[in-house]
């Protein structure tokens, strides 16, 4: 007999039978500590974040937006008022009403949350002000900082060992707490007591992303540069020194490398580029760095996983552990793997890399906030995505390879320009199209139902077309981004010639950085050989203008 899924209750009172889709995603059992809930708590856990020094405390949220926290409660880092470690989940009222939109930990521990509404709430271990209310008393309630903070939307947190970073949704970056090797950014090495932002050589720049090791802090910017400041003992800032940094300096070893995400360990990080690359530098004594050997590296050092892209780098600052996972799918993991140092990137069986940490980090705790949003409501959004295609509702059908796509006609009105034209006296429900291909024309479609875009980087070269010849630039932007996914030398040269067809500047920038970078293998493919000749002059100018042909 199959087993019934559970109740929970909605924002109506209502009882609403819980689907197997909110269920499916998240799956804390891999945790330890998550064996002190019963299996009916377990299924209404929306978001948990394990944490502390040995992964004995732990926050999570329920279907209904309730707050409950559990553990040993070091240092008040439950946030319940009081210090008692608690066996059973007890809920976190302060917090009443709160959304969670990340949060992060320190040593201590310390917690810094930012809500969806950008507000920050810290609480816990306090012995270095990196709770940023300005004393240097434990906080065993969770205090709104606001100091320096009370206009910002807060997108982002990270935590070190005893200080806190906090990204602005207008791309700044804040600092407090620890500070006695240059990690808060302010220029000292003085502890800083309330949120401070950090200037110098970010002052004009607009950061994306933000990590913190155990002492140092990391920034990436918009222009897919790496900022990096405080500790350095063990090269994990990447300067090619050993020596600390007080304000944050661009890691220049990674000139002409876009990067868009950083991973801090404890002493060693990982960035993963635009073209989904990953590099490691830092401290390597377990193999953290995954290049084969256990030498600290002070300078990027690519790390090969394998032939498929990386979409997700993972590290932590309490473990001296590293996991990725490919486009295909595949999580590896290597560095210190339940006591072992395992200093090439191994392949696992997990489908996510929080499971890597959950089974094989120590302390077994989470490296970012696991989210899952119920099914129990479908949106406007949602509800339209279901209607694509769908015969039974349809008011219009295209006739594209022989084959139907069905759509609604006042939702491609709304949704599009040339549409809205096409369609204002045209009576007809069927509409033959030869111009473009099946996928692609159905692709098209898809996305003014979805806003997304399902198709091979091969593929979105002919969307790509489609949403120039309609002005669609929100979806040329989508095809650029997919198209980049699956460049690779064979193709380069193909996919820079639609770059410039098309007019699309971003993936021109793209295809030609790739270029360069590979430009010994991508000289020798078919490609390159049967360039169009105003392409190739073109190109050669543009390759000597960045010093490609310099011995």
């Amino acid at each position: 007999m199959e087993e019934e899924l559970p109740l929970f209750y909605g924002e109506s009172g209502k009882p609403v039978r819980a689907t197997l889709s909110s269920l499916k995603m998240l799956d804390v059992g891999k945790w330890p500590i998550f064996s002190l809930c019963s299996e009916e708590e377990l299924q209404l856990i929306r978001q948990a974040c394990v944490f502390g020094s040995a992964g004995n405390e732990v926050l999570y949220t329920t279907v209904n937006d309730e707050i409950f926290v559990l553990g040993t409660n070091c240092s008040g880092c439950l946030g319940l008022g009081d210090v008692q470690s608690t066996i059973e989940p007890r809920r976190l009222d302060s917090l009443s009403g709160k959304k969670i939109a990340c949060l992060s930990y320190g040593s201590g521990p310390h917690i810094v949350l930012a809500t969806t509404e950008g507000e920050v709430f810290t609480w816990g271990h306090n012995a270095y002000s990196q709770l940023g209310n300005g004393t240097t008393n434990h906080g065993l309630v969770p205090c709104h900082i606001s100091t320096n903070l009370s206009n910002k939307q807060v997108i982002e947190v990270a935590c070190g060992s005893y200080h806190s970073l906090v990204l602005t949704a207008d791309g700044e970056v804040f600092a407090w707490g620890y500070n006695n090797s240059g990690q808060v950014g302010s220029g000292s090495t003085a502890n800083q007591p309330i949120p401070r932002r950090v200037t110098g050589c970010l002052q004009n720049k607009v950061v994306m992303n933000i990590a913190c090791g155990q002492m140092c802090s990391m920034a990436v910017v918009d222009t897919g540069e790496v900022y990096v400041w405080g500790y350095n003992g063990n090269g994990q800032l990447g300067l090619g020194s050993s020596g600390n940094q007080p304000t944050p300096c661009r890691v220049a070893a990674l000139q002409g490398i876009r990067v868009q995400r950083v991973a801090c360990g404890y002493a060693h990080t990982l960035v993963l580029t635009d073209e989904g690359q990953v590099y490691a530098w830092g401290a390597n004594s377990y193999g953290q760095l995954g290049t084969g050997n256990k030498s600290n590296q002070s300078y990027p050092t690519p790390v090969v996983v394998e032939k498929d892209r990386i979409i997700e780098i993972a590290a932590c600052h309490s473990a001296h552990t590293s996991a990725a996972k490919t486009q295909g799918g595949h999580v590896y993991m290597w560095g210190q793997c339940r006591g072992q140092s395992v200093i090439l990137p191994h392949l696992t069986h997990f489908s996510c890399t929080d499971d890597v940490f959950a089974c094989f980090a120590t302390p077994a705790v989470t490296w970012r906030l696991l989210s899952v949003e119920p099914d129990d409501h479908l949106t406007v959004a949602e509800s339209l995505k279901r209607e694509f295609d769908n015969p039974d509702t349809a008011d219009l059908k295209f006739l594209v390879d022989g084959k139907y796509i069905y759509a609604h006609k006042v939702l491609l009105k709304i949704r599009c320009e040339h549409f809205r034209s096409s369609l204002e006296d045209n009576e007809d429900d069927i509409v033959e199209m030869s111009e473009f291909s099946y996928p692609v024309y159905r692709a098209f479609l898809e996305y003014l139902y979805t806003d997304s875009i399902s198709l091979s980087p091969e593929e979105a070269v002919g969307l790509l077309d489609l949403a120039t010849f309609y002005r669609e630039n929100r979806l040329k932007k989508l095809c650029q981004q997919t198209i980049k996914q699956g460049i690779c030398e064979e193709n380069a040269i193909a996919l820079l010639s639609a770059a410039v067809k098309y007019d699309a500047q971003d993936l021109e920038d793209f295809c030609f950085r790739f270029c360069i970078n590979h430009l010994t293998v991508v000289t020798q493919t078919s490609g390159f050989a049967e360039m169009d000749h105003d392409l190739l002059k073109n190109f050669i100018s543009k390759a000597s203008r960045v010093g490609a042909f310099k011995n």
